[in-house]
């Protein structure tokens, strides 16, 4: 029978260049995040010399997490089946009402979010996606997410990417593990109870997808660990591999960083080079001439200001004489660190160097890099957010959270990344299209023939607003034009103008002279 551990070892190799490739990645930008094998928290790493690297993965990491998770703002909604749209269309009240109730089971999954930290740990997960190309969270039962680098699980995948099979990795101290667990342990595999805090043993959890869902199971030298087997739902399943890119044929995707490794590594050693030379440039070391009149222990005891008797001709500085040199290093080093900036989105790269620099102009350039990002949020949504948020609200619902929802007929779709881009190019163009009517035409003709209700509504569906109760409806804007009216007509009339306005609009008796009245212009009485 195969254990997890000897599964893990043959999923290993397969591994290892992508592994290697992630470590190279991170000694140039944050080697902490991955650092070299046989690292135990005390040994030193590798310190960069350049820190663009650096900036430029904590500035993407930051811009994705906002646009994939945005703070007090759904990330997704709940869509009903096109037919029940069509039923609930029928009833009067009965859409709003449902469109009500779906809007606070997505408040309540967010507020979840919120309050479990779980940001923090997607934060550090973008991060790893960034520099590895690879990372794997595991929501927890009772709310949070648990991060796994690349070097602590293997995953399989068959050729259209779906995942086959994990095991993943983890070293635990043995006084975390069941009794019996340590009881059929082999001898000399126990330890001392005085010792057991400062030894390990690595623990297995192995994931197979199924027919009909996910089989789970943790190992610890080949020994099944009671109450850890389970089965998971084939969609919510709380084991999500995620990768940067997608690779066909592939297990594994490729960083971020390492598309532009080529440019980190110049820009390392270019800046090395500067910052050794600068330092050899810095040192000061004066040579006296040995057979000249000064001396040379003059020269080093002497204060500054001091009078010395001698001849300037004896004395010289060390000098490199490399200033050319440097300068067309420094020069590379600028062209290197502009396309860094632009590939990590830095604000530095998009605001060009010029007297008059508009804000229209910048957000021009930072919309089209953003746009650079268009293939990763299609992946991310679809491995990363779509799967997450099935899985949380499944949870939700096991913790009684939410009430359990008909799967049949509620489908979560992404509202941010991809979807958030296409609603950005939608309002470029509404303003590219007013614009263009102002200047051709004038802004007296946009007035005649917008439909300012309808602008409003597309201009807000655009940036991502809820519009539903923030425009007015024609009856509401006819109300609001009446009141408009009356109060102007009262600020007209002033005090006595509405005591004249109130006679005028009294009753005149009980009711019985305004028939006598009318009687007397009839025809008999014109008779």
């Amino acid at each position: 029978m195969t254990t997890a551990a000897s599964r893990y070892t043959q999923l290993q190799s397969e591994r290892d260049p992508f592994l290697t490739r992630a470590r190279q990645s991170a000694k140039l930008t944050i080697p902490s995040l991955m650092p070299p094998e046989g690292h135990n928290g005390t040994s030193k790493l590798y310190t960069p010399f350049q820190g663009v690297g650096a900036r430029g993965v904590n500035n993407l990491s930051a811009k994705l997490l906002l646009s994939l998770l945005p703070p007090n703002t759904p990330f997704f909604r709940l869509q009903i089946d096109d037919f029940v749209l069509e039923k609930l269309a029928q009833r009067e009240g009965a859409r709003g009402e449902v469109e009500k109730a779906l809007n606070k089971v997505e408040r309540s999954v967010m507020t979840e979010i919120e309050t479990n930290a779980s940001r923090t740990s997607i934060g550090e997960a973008l991060k790893q996606l960034i520099v590895a190309g690879n990372v794997l969270l595991y929501l927890m039962p009772y709310g949070g997410v648990r991060v796994f680098n690349l070097d602590r699980f293997v995953v399989l995948r068959d050729p259209d990417g779906n995942v086959l099979e994990i095991v993943v990795k983890e070293s635990v101290s043995p006084t975390a593990l069941p009794k019996s667990v340590l009881e059929a342990l082999p001898k000399g595999e126990q330890g001392r109870k005085s010792s057991t805090n400062h030894r390990t043993l690595d623990l297995f959890t192995h994931i197979v997808r199924t027919d009909s869902g996910w089989d789970v199971h943790q190992e610890i030298k080949g020994i099944e660990i009671d109450g850890t087997r389970g089965r998971y739902p084939l969609d919510k399943s709380p084991w999500l591999p995620l990768r940067w890119s997608k690779i066909d044929g592939e297990s594994y995707g490729r960083g971020y960083v390492e598309d532009h490794i080529g440019d980190l590594r110049s820009l390392e050693a270019l800046t090395k080079a500067i910052v050794e030379g600068s330092a050899a440039a810095a040192k000061v070391v004066f040579f006296v001439n040995p057979n000249g009149t000064t001396s040379m222990k003059s020269v080093s005891e002497s204060e500054s200001g001091a009078v010395r008797s001698g001849s300037k001709e004896d004395v010289s500085v060390l000098q490199l004489e490399k200033f050319a040199d440097f300068q067309i290093a420094f020069r590379t080093i600028e062209m290197i660190e502009q396309r860094l900036s632009l590939a990590f989105l830095l604000n530095s790269a998009i605001q060009r160097n010029g007297e008059r620099v508009t804000a229209e102009e910048i957000r021009t350039m930072a919309g089209e890099l953003e746009d650079t990002l268009g293939g990763v949020y299609s992946i991310l949504s679809q491995e990363f957010q779509l799967r997450y948020v099935t899985s949380l609200m499944h949870d939700m619902e096991r913790r009684k959270l939410l009430p359990p929802l008909p799967k049949e007929l509620l489908k979560p779709s992404i509202t941010t990344g991809m979807e958030a881009l296409g609603r950005g190019h939608d309002l470029n163009k509404l303003d590219a299209l007013i614009a263009g009517i102002q200047q051709a035409f004038g802004p007296q003709l946009v007035s005649q023939h917008l439909n300012v209700g309808e602008y409003i509504k597309r201009r807000g569906t655009a940036l991502g607003i809820d519009m539903a109760g923030l425009v007015l409806d024609e009856e509401q804007q006819a109300q609001a034009s009446q009141q408009a009216q009356l109060q102007m007509i009262l600020e007209k009339l002033g005090p006595k103008g509405m005591d004249i306005l109130r006679d005028q609009l009294k009753p005149t008796g009980d009711g019985e002279g305004a028939p006598q009245e009318a009687a007397q212009v009839g025809p008999e009485g014109g008779g």
